[in-house]
């Protein structure tokens, strides 16, 4: 992208504001920013949390959440999926069979930063936290394996909630079209 994706405004509102709004839809006991410290989230959200491993990727941020959060289950919310929506998420909650996370899933590919985890799959986490290539897909994978997890098929009018901004290609295309 060749800047920092949190900062990308869409509607004048930088994408990490527009994700902590969704999460405080959902009305949830805490939220936490995973990453780097940055100035401007002191103070918006109940803690920022960094990343167990600079160089792990988003399972780095996850495994930093999970260790904190104090409750069985965990929504995980990436910072440039600008078209989720807090009842999408509700909805995923609401769907949960117990302590049994569920994570979206399109044919044989996860969608890992939109999904609740169980505080049960940490360990597995962090086993592959440190692993030379960590991976969040392996990760679901794994989890769904043990029954720790469940795959929700993704039907076609909820893919667009799903659009990820990795090129300055797919935000054009979400700053073309309000979110909201």
């Amino acid at each position: 992208m060749g800047r920092d994706k949190a900062f990308l405004e869409i509607d004048g509102v930088p994408l990490w504001q527009r994700q902590l709004q969704v999460l405080r839809e959902l009305k949830p006991n805490e939220i936490f920013l995973a990453g780097p410290r940055r100035a401007e989230w002191v103070g918006a959200c109940d803690e920022i949390v960094a990343d167990v491993r600079d160089d792990a990727g988003p399972l780095a941020g996850l495994v930093a959440a999970m260790r904190r959060c104090r409750t069985p289950l965990l929504i995980a919310l990436a910072i440039d999926l600008p078209r989720m929506t807090a009842d999408y998420l509700c909805q995923l909650v609401q769907a949960c069979p117990g302590e049994i996370g569920l994570v979206p899933a399109r044919e044989d590919r996860l969608e890992p930063l939109a999904a609740v985890y169980p505080m049960g799959s940490l360990a597995f986490a962090e086993e592959l936290l440190f692993t030379p290539r960590p991976s969040l897909q392996e990760f679901g994978r794994r989890c769904l394996a043990q029954r720790l997890l469940q795959a929700r098929p993704i039907p076609p009018h909820e893919e667009s909630l799903f659009l990820n901004l990795n090129t300055p290609a797919d935000f054009a295309l979400a700053a073309s079209v309000s979110t909201r």
